[in-house]
């Protein structure tokens, strides 16, 4: 039978029936193409000897031989490290052990030729090595030689059925035999010359089997961007369809509510900021194209009278808006606030969320329905088939990474149409609001097909917000500074985390930590609210009421404050366990103070043991208040996966790039697809005809796009 990159991975030489079950069930291998894209975790050479001048940041483990000529022990934070000077006649590199300092320091030979072999790292300007095999050059060279050999992914369950990395290493050798290593270029020319990159052949088949380091740098680098090259392909070819095929209600007005808003209602001047993004907003809108932008903007920074002004275009064009929220609490709050900017105009405004009763409702849908309505903000509630528009001509959703695909294109389906019908309807302008600040790098992927507008400054009388680390040891200091605040007729918030596993856990130090400020802050003189999971929604609410209305001076809380609670007079925002918090989720509770003009304060509460990771988590949160420098010493610290929150977690599932770690490489590829398709929309020219069969493979197979949500 002749094979080809689809064909079946049962009918490889060596696997057979019960092994293809195996690697389906255990690594997802289906066909030979999914073989083939199984690349090395790691490599281990021992097939050359390097000098030190030569060596690369491949992160491969290498062989380099050379003698030892100066030990010394390091002092560091905790205990020591013994670090060693190799040498050869190019350069010197460091060996350091963290463990069996005295047994390996008796050992050691000064001045005598080594083997040294393990990972390279480069740490301050040099290359060290950490726990090194060694083995005296004279025994080295009597022992056997070892070719250099791929490590590829593995579990426990195809160890047990005997496919070990030698089996794996043999099937692909298998692989390459029976496809005689014949694949088809998937570059063009002109790119493949302007990278210098390596041929996808000869990528493969060092990526497997790699002769060199040199061979395997470039095979990594090709194939790293091939993969980042193909993911902004398909967003960037996207967002140009889109805006040259789906044609978008024209708003040219620039009417009278627009301009009566601005000029008499604005509660405060804008900021450059807000300015620059709603030029950006009005551009979309009388682009005869649909806006599908992405709003990004600091907790406070002003992004909810962006949304009312882009409401106010569409109105003065003669058609309605809405704005979904993933939360009541923060469905209700756009309410509040934006009714409240709104006064003294004629414009309609209704909310709509799962708790309106029935009898609320009819008038609103009627109202919708007949053109009266012309403002509706509400939760998933929207999306019910009873909720129709008379002509929507906007949506805005706020926190989009909590909504499905499926919810927001139902949302577009409530498009605007003369007719009724919703067929063929232009469909609404989107603006997606975000106040979880996310890396460039990051949403150059997962939003690579919306424009992107920031507002980067917060609005002029916000002072920043004070942020401090006090250890447990300091609580009596950290009480008697919330006392002066209240003196001062400040409110506090006292947040517990809350962690699934350990709910009882958590439920005990919340209702521990309540007694003890209940106990430093007694009746009548201080009045304290608390809330958490286990409240009922009405105590919750009324216990909330009581704070905002400045009955209660404290709110001790689990993090259901994280989002919508505004409460201008709170100007202190104390967080327990604060290492046991992620950054973002810190982040977003010092928003919740600094709302209004007065001084605030957060302080991170801690005990004296904490793991280096939470240590760089509260010296950012101290550093800096900039959203955006935290969202990146984020994504380094958790990686890609976790920053969008669990249903999103297989985010970017990539065989072989690494979206922080290559960052880079992403830019060059998103350079090189946004020259190719200003060029060539369609792919159409004969230099491009290698680019236009991959991608339309990608596209037919979807193999390698599962990725983007």
């Amino acid at each position: 039978m002749s094979v080809n990159l689809q064909t079946p991975i049962v009918y490889l030489k060596g696997v057979g029936p019960n092994r293809a079950e195996t690697l389906q069930s255990e690594l997802g291998i289906q066909t030979f193409q999914d073989l083939l894209n199984l690349f090395p975790n790691r490599y281990i050479d021992k097939t050359q000897y390097y000098k030190i001048g030569q060596l690369q940041r491949s992160n491969a483990d290498v062989q380099v031989v050379g003698k030892i000529i100066h030990i010394k022990t390091v002092e560091q934070k905790k205990g020591k490290r013994l670090v060693a000077s190799f040498v050869d006649e190019t350069g010197e590199m460091e060996l350091v052990w963290f463990r069996s300092q005295k047994w390996i320091r008796e050992n050691l030979k000064i001045n005598e030729p080594y083997v040294v072999f393990g990972k390279c790292n480069w740490f301050n300007g040099k290359f060290s090595m950490p726990h090194p095999e060694m083995e005296l050059l004279k025994d080295h060279q009597a022992g056997l030689k070892i070719a250099m050999q791929p490590i590829y992914p593995s579990t426990e369950k195809l160890g047990n059925k005997g496919i070990t990395n030698r089996v794996i290493s043999k099937l692909l050798q298998h692989l390459f035999l029976e496809t005689k290593g014949m694949f088809l270029e998937t570059l063009s020319p002109k790119l493949l010359h302007e990278l210098n990159l390596l041929p996808k052949n000869k990528a493969l088949f060092n990526i497997h089997f790699p002769k060199n380091q040199d061979l395997l740098a470039k095979a990594q680098f090709r194939l790293k961007f091939e993969e980042l090259f193909y993911i902004q392909l398909q967003l960037i070819s996207k967002k140009m369809s889109r805006k040259q095929k789906i044609k978008g209600l024209n708003f040219d007005q620039v009417g009278d509510l627009f301009n009566d808003f601005y000029q008499n209602h604005l509660p405060f001047e804008l900021t450059n900021a807000q300015k620059n993004v709603i030029k950006e907003i009005r551009a979309d809108l009388g682009s005869n194209a649909q806006m599908n932008r992405l709003l990004q903007g600091d907790v406070g920074s002003g992004k909810t009278i962006v949304a009312v002004m882009t409401m106010l275009l569409a109105i003065d064009n003669g058609f309605q808006a809405c704005l979904m929220a993933p939360t009541e609490i923060l469905a209700n709050q756009h309410y509040n606030g934006i009714k409240e900017l709104l006064k003294g105009t004629d414009i309609t405004c209704a909310l709509l969320t799962g708790s309106i009763k029935k009898s609320a409702r009819k008038p609103i849908h009627e109202q919708l329905e007949n053109g009266e309505l012309q403002i509706l903000i509400g939760t998933h509630a929207l999306l019910e088939d009873k909720v129709q528009f008379n002509n929507l001509g906007l949506a805005i959703v706020d926190e989009q990474h909590r909504f499905g695909v499926a919810q927001r294109s139902k949302l577009w389906h409530k498009g605007s149409t003369t007719t009724g019908e919703i067929r063929g309807a232009i469909p609404p302008h989107v603006l997606v609001m975000t106040a979880t600040p996310i890396p460039r790098t990051l949403a150059m992927s997962l939003y690579g097909d919306l424009d992107i507008s920031v507002i980067d400054e917060l609005p002029p009388g916000r002072k920043p917000i004070k942020t401090v680390h006090r250890f447990d040891s300091n609580r009596l200091k950290v009480f008697r500074f919330i006392r002066d605040e209240i003196k001062k007729g400040r409110q506090i918030y006292i947040v517990y985390p809350l962690i699934q596993e350990s709910e009882a856990l958590d439920y005990k130090d919340l209702m521990d930590g309540y007694e003890s400020i209940v106990r430093d802050f007694p009746l009548p003189d201080y009045q304290i609210s608390i809330v958490h999971g286990k409240m009922k929604p009405a105590d919750k609410d009324y216990e909330m009421e009581r704070f905002v209305k400045g009955e209660t001076q404290i709110m001790v809380a689990t993090t259901v404050i994280e989002v919508g609670v505004n409460v201008p007079n709170a100007s202190v925002m104390i967080i327990e366990s604060a290492e046991r918090f992620g950054l973002s989720q810190l982040h977003q509770l010092r928003g919740r103070v600094g709302r209004g003009a007065d001084q605030s304060f957060c302080i991170l509460m801690t005990g004296h043991k904490l793991s280096s990771e939470a240590k760089t988590r509260l010296e950012t949160m101290v550093k800096t208040n900039d959203g955006f420098e935290i969202a990146e010493v984020d994504l380094k610290l958790r990686g890609p996966g976790d920053l969008m929150g669990t249903q999103q977690s297989g985010i970017l599932n990539l065989k072989i790039a690494d979206i922080v770690k290559d960052n880079a490489i992403l830019k060059s590829a998103r350079y090189y697809a946004i020259q190719i398709l200003k060029d060539d929309p369609m792919l159409e020219k004969p230099e491009n005809r290698a680019i236009r069969h991959a991608y339309t493979q990608l596209l037919k197979h979807k193999n390698i796009w599962n990725y983007i949500s």
